[in-house]
């Protein structure tokens, strides 16, 4: 029986290289010690992903680039980082209990056996080169290592004696977790603890960028390994009971993380493909913080009754107005939670639905499968509703359909996305509304915007220049009643953001007789505002913004970046 032939005369007989240089490399080896694969190919003699694919060849096995896998980190756990130095192999995917291993060197078989041992899996074996199986083993077990530091890290930030505490995530917080689970459930935990609205997961190049909203501020925290990425969404979508195989396409999905208090906090969770990886978001959807008390809103009295005096009424249409993340949820909420009695039925359209309102009739529109706004406000008009709430008026046939229920006998309550109350109108006419049902249905337009509030612990007064409050839209005659007002240079109890909290800043259009008379005219949005503003007394976002500013509750910058100057 012949001799089976090494490495180096099978290369040889192939013509890769040559008799010398197989003799050289050799030497090498003797001299230096290591494999004669790593000879070869550090004298330059044969290219790593030649050799690669010469051996995958010979020995009828697949050949891959393992740089471009993901590899879940928990795989590492099923083979020490040392049996992967000592035969260059790497665990690659497991499916049910087999195992994916990439060699360096498939011709060591008797490897295989003693890793179906350790790892009690049946071994498939795929073939790349030393240089990719080096790079892994630097890559993620490096980042093992790291997950595991950043998790004790979290802990020690975080006061255990602060409620909320986490009990449980999806059954997995108890210390056999692996490094990814621990992450991913302490930076829950941790966002739940700082109160924060958002997390942002976001793929770079070469980082991974973790970051929180608090009191409406992005703040930066530790930031895990950017060949973790991929294991964190992964996991977050595991949870989230979204597809993990599908990377091209957006997805949403929801979470729920109980509480040791017996409650329990939702989060919104949407993933969006970038050039890195997937950028995740998950808003924080604690209901525990969600403040459903009208009086504590922030109206002024004035403000106050008139909205209460419109959600009140039998019939009509009230609409909130304001960019994302402006507090509308918080507004329509609380106006349900206060019309919320057992004599009343109220059904709610939304998407999503954020929280749950016990006794409210709340519907998740589904557009994919053709369940729409129009065609839930159709199916509600069959329910004998006396309150419907409209998640948003997105075209000409929900807002028809809404203003038809707001004038016979329903009162209704929506969302758009416009810069104040008055250029609500004009979004409505251009979607096709004709003037005389938003003239005559609409009871009152509230626009709104969070405003960020200057930290306590660190404001002092402050004398600003006449002619940066004259800018703001201050008077000549009120300049010197705003002689001193705060402003904040930061520390450590706002995390040097110079603001802790935040707090509404609202503008109430009510739908007077003038008003009415104004739109059937055919008036533009500046002259009816010149209208509601000193013929009926309407305060603007910026008055009211500038009013906190005197109160020493916001800050010059707070205004500017939040509001418009009135031009009236």
């Amino acid at each position: 029986m012949a001799a089976k032939k090494g490495l180096g005369e099978l290369l040889v007989k192939e013509n890769l290289i040559s008799f010398e240089e197989l003799q050289e490399a050799k030497k090498t080896q003797k001299s230096e010690g290591g494999r004669l694969m790593t000879a070869l190919v550090r004298k330059g003699f044969v290219k790593e992903n030649d050799l690669s694919e010469f051996l995958a060849k010979e020995h009828g096995l697949p050949s891959i680039d393992l740089s471009v896998f993901d590899v879940d980190p928990e795989l590492i756990k099923l083979v020490p980082k040392r049996i992967c130095e000592k035969y260059m192999v790497f665990p690659v995917q497991k499916v049910d209990r087999t195992l994916v291993v990439a060699f360096s060197d498939p011709r060591n078989m008797y490897v295989k056996e003693d890793l179906t041992l350790i790892t009690r899996c049946k071994i498939e074996v795929v073939v790349t080169s030393e240089a990719s199986i080096q790079n892994a083993i630097e890559s993620y077990y490096e980042s093992s290592n790291r997950m595991d530091r950043l998790v004790r890290d979290l802990d020690e930030e975080v006061d255990p004696n602060v409620e909320p505490e986490v009990e449980a995530i999806d059954g997995t917080q108890g210390q056999d977790a692996g490094p990814i689970i621990k992450y991913v459930n302490a930076m829950l935990t941790e966002a739940i603890k700082s109160k924060a609205s958002d997390i942002h997961i976001e793929p770079y190049e070469k980082r991974l960028r973790i970051r929180f909203r608090i009191n409406g501020v992005l703040i930066e925290r530790q930031e895990p390994p950017p060949a973790v990425a991929s294991a964190i969404v992964s996991r977050i979508k595991v949870l989230c009971k979204m597809d993990i195989s599908e990377r091209r396409l957006p997805q949403d999905g929801r979470l729920k993380v109980k509480m040791k208090s017996g409650g329990s906090i939702d989060f919104r969770v949407n993933s969006l493909p970038m050039i890195f990886g997937e950028k995740v978001v998950l808003r924080v959807l604690d209901k525990s913080n969600l403040e459903m008390d009208l009086e504590k809103l922030g109206f002024s009295p004035e403000e106050f009754k008139i909205f209460t005096e419109a959600i009140y009424a039998p019939q009509g249409m009230v609409l909130i107005t304001g960019p994302t993340g402006s507090g509308k949820t918080t507004t329509i909420y609380s106006a349900l939670s206060e019309l919320n009695t057992s004599k009343r039925n109220i059904s709610t359209a939304e998407d999503p639905v954020e929280f749950n309102l016990d006794g409210i009739n709340q519907v998740q529109i589904n557009s994919e499968i053709g369940f729409d706004f129009p065609s839930t406000l159709r199916a509600f008009l069959r329910q004998d509703p006396e309150i419907i709430m409209v998640g948003e008026i997105r075209d000409m046939e929900t807002g028809k359909i809404a203003y038809k229920a707001a004038s016979t006998g329903h009162m209704v309550v929506s969302t758009l996305h416009t810069n104040d109350a008055v250029s609500t109108i004009m979004r409505l006419l251009n979607m096709g509304l004709p003037p005389f049902m938003v003239a005559e249905a609409t009871s009152v337009v509230v626009a709104q915007r969070l405003m960020k509030v200057i930290c306590k612990n660190c404001s002092e007064d402050y004398t600003p220049e006449k002619s940066v409050l004259i800018d703001l839209g201050v008077s000549e005659e009120d300049v010197d009643s705003y002689e001193t007002i705060k402003r904040s240079s930061g520390c450590t109890y706002c995390n040097g953001t110079g603001t802790q909290g935040r707090r509404p800043v609202f503008e109430v259009f009510k739908f007077y007789e003038n008003i009415t008379e104004a739109i059937l005219k055919g008036k533009t949005a500046q002259d009816i505002k010149k209208i509601a503003v000193h013929q009926n007394k309407m305060k603007t976002l910026r008055m009211n913004a500038l009013k906190a500013m005197k109160q020493g509750l916001v800050s010059v910058e707070e205004v500017l970046n939040t509001t418009v100057k009135d031009n009236l």
